[in-house]
Formats: structure tokens, C-alpha cells, sequence
């Protein structure tokens, strides 16, 4: 996979060392000189310059590649790279950062943002994951804000224990995709039992989120958004 990512701060650069890993094409544009640091991601290629402008983008050859991730720490510069990888360069999948939650609003397609990752809000909602039990809690925004991450830890006397997976009657439009037991990652499989404390991860649509917390039982639902 081809990936530019736009902003090469700290953020853009360890994005860049774990695509490296991972096998994958790389390269960082940034605008800041004293960001720019070629012994520290020696594999990716560097381009310097302002991701905003459209004539270095052409130069860079966006069109060659196949996902952007605009990482800078301006979500007004993170906004626009999106819409012009987007709309100038049809790229298939667009990622971006979002700095400030308030500005979350601001990520979706219109702009287009595929996917919108607010650190702050992650960062808020994993930790109150850790100690919201009962509660559907929304990790992540997926698909344009059309999906959720969600997360639920049942609790210990949870009526769902002992019931197979399969039993389960869910939404539509909401699929169980991971069990996390412990210090087990299980792919959740039909005949497989529930058990007290298990956190269940969700993807569901944002209109079936209500329908999901029903079915499971759920108290009360978390979110940190604006």
C-alpha cells in the first residue's frame, strides 16, 4: 500500500515508522524545516513543502497513491489536505486528525474525511472504558460517521453468561467482532459462551446503537463527543 501522510512532527513520523513495518510505501510532506528529519524515517520519502498547496501535490504525484493520513497539528490544514486528496486526487481512503474535539463536526465527507481520529476523545473514552461497566461506551467513529466502535464489559453477574454467542439477538446492522477475556483476544464464534467481565467490541451503524444497548441489557450509554 501507498500512503502520503501530511505533517511530519512527532505524530506523523511514528505513523510513518509503523507503515514501514508493516511493508508499506511512505511519503511524509511537510512544511516546517526544523520538522524535517530524513535520518529519523530514512525509508520514507520526504517532500517539503505545504500539503495544502495543490501544485506541490501534483508535483508529489498524490495521485500515484492510494491512502492520505493528514496528521498535522492544524486541523484547518488537516481539513483542507482531506478535501483536496479527496476531490482533486480521488484518493480512496482519507484519514485525518482531529486536535481540537470541538472541530470534530468538521470531519466527515463533506470535507472528505473518511475516517476522523480525535485523540483526546479516544484517549477519554479507553479510559472510561476501564471503569464503565454496563455502559455502551463509542470508541472510535468509523466510515464517514456512519459507524461506531463501540465497547461493553458485562457485568459480573451479567444474565448474558453462559449464552452462546449465537444467541445473541442483534441489530441489523451491528456485528460482534472481538471478546476480549482477560488477557485473551477471541474471535467470537457461534457457540462460543459469554462470561461475566467479558468487554464485547461492536461496529454498528449509529442508528442501531440504541437497538444494540436494548438487546444487551445495557444501563446507560457513554460518549464523549462535542
Amino acid at each position: 500500500m501507498k500512503v502520503v501522510i501530511a505533517g511530519a512532527g512527532a505524530v506523523g513520523r511514528s505513523i510513518a515508522q509503523e507503515l514501514l513495518r508493516g511493508g508499506h510505501e511512505v511519503m511524509l510532506v511537510e512544511r516546517r524545516i526544523d520538522h524535517i528529519d530524513q535520518a529519523a524515517v530514512p525509508a520514507a520519502v520526504w517532500v517539503h513543502g505545504d500539503a495544502c498547496e495543490l501544485e506541490l501535490l501534483e508535483e508529489a504525484g498524490l495521485q500515484d497513491y492510494e491512502v492520505v493520513i493528514a496528521a498535522t497539528g492544524d486541523d484547518k490544514a488537516n481539513l483542507v489536505f482531506s478535501l483536496l486528496a479527496k476531490t482533486e486526487f480521488g484518493i480512496r481512503r482519507v484519514v485525518a486528525r482531529v486536535n481540537d474535539p470541538r472541530n470534530e463536526w468538521l470531519f466527515d465527507a463533506s470535507w472528505g474525511v473518511d475516517v476522523a481520529v480525535s485523540t483526546p476523545r479516544l484517549l477519554a473514552s479507553l479510559a472510561e472504558e476501564a471503569v464503565s461497566v454496563g455502559d455502551l461506551v463509542r470508541l472510535m467513529t468509523l466510515r464517514q460517521g456512519q459507524a461506531n466502535l463501540v465497547e461493553i464489559t458485562l457485568p459480573v453477574d451479567t444474565p448474558l453468561a453462559g449464552r452462546a454467542v449465537r444467541t445473541l439477538t442483534l441489530p441489523r446492522d451491528a456485528a460482534l467482532v472481538t471478546i476480549l477475556r482477560g488477557g485473551r483476544v477471541i474471535v467470537p464464534q457461534p457457540d462460543d459462551p459469554l462470561e461475566g467481565e467479558d468487554e464485547l467490541l461492536f461496529v454498528t451503524s449509529v442508528e442501531a446503537e440504541e437497538e444494540l444497548r436494548t438487546a444487551l441489557g445495557v444501563n446507560g450509554f457513554r460518549t464523549t463527543a462535542s
